[in-house]
């Protein structure tokens, strides 16, 4: 497995949307981000999107592994394949957006990203679907965030 940067139409939209149900949110920021992927024998298995927001300020999009590839590590590594890449770019903070609660703010606290700030509703308001995790609503949204190292 290696880890690189791919153009937009080499990412399966289909893996996307296992982090990100919106087709139309994808379509919003996939073009203008850097997309990172993890890929075996040059198929990709996993993607990380992340968008400039200042000179030395990034948001992470999305990130998602194949479902048949989760567990084992994958999106760990290609996290922090990306935020060393970001960190070689010039980016000090990375930002992001996630639910409250489950399994993605305990992966995203694990790699040492912090709490920031909440936004009430915002699931409710952003997606016309209704999101569950383990059979409860998605309804807030926290934004955390990492400082980046300057490149040794």
């Amino acid at each position: 497995m290696h880890f690189r940067l791919v153009e937009a139409k080499q990412i399966p939209l289909a893996l996307l949307l296992e982090a990100d149900p919106s087709q139309e949110r994808i379509c919003s920021y996939l073009e203008e981000a850097l997309r990172f992927a993890a890929l075996n024998n040059d198929t990709v298995i996993g993607a990380c999107i992340a968008k400039p927001i200042s000179d030395r300020v990034i948001e992470l999009f999305n990130i998602s592994v194949q479902p048949d590839q989760q567990a084992k590590g994958i999106g760990s590594r290609l996290l922090k394949f990306t935020l060393a890449q970001l960190s070689e770019q010039g980016f000090r903070r990375v930002e992001l957006g996630t639910g409250a609660f489950g399994y993605q703010l305990a992966f995203y606290q694990r790699l040492g990203f912090r709490v920031d700030s909440l936004i009430n509703d915002y699931f409710l308001d952003n997606y016309t679907e209704e999101i569950y995790e383990a059979g409860i609503q998605h309804k807030d949204m926290l934004r955390l965030y990492t400082h980046l190292q300057e490149p040794t």
